[in-house]
């Protein structure tokens, strides 16, 4: 996941290379007043996001997949350590009656 991450924030850091350049050559128009920080930065937002959504299919793929093997195990341990407290339970109970 974070190597996902990584790639994604490579991307807007790009587009933001990218996009600043374009509005400080004259390209692109300015925000207005104080907001041409904010400008630049969501157009840059809109514009990566797309691109990460195709460009990181494969990796986003990956990402779930280890994520969900992940869960899987938890949910095993936990269903594993559940069995055991009814055993011990069962037990404690079956000495309480005798």
């Amino acid at each position: 996941m974070l190597r996902y991450t990584l790639m994604r924030l490579g991307i807007f850091v790009g587009c933001l290379v990218v996009v600043w350049g374009l509005v400080y050559s004259g390209v692109v128009p300015r925000g207005l007043g104080a907001s041409n920080g904010m400008w630049v930065l969501l157009l840059s937002l809109v514009i990566s996001a797309p691109i990460s959504f195709v460009v990181l299919r494969k990796e986003r793929d990956r990402a779930s997949e280890r994520i969900v093997q992940k869960v899987d195990r938890v949910k095993a341990n936990l269903d594993a350590n559940r069995s055991q407290e009814d055993v011990a339970d069962d037990a404690a109970r079956a000495q309480g009656a005798s």
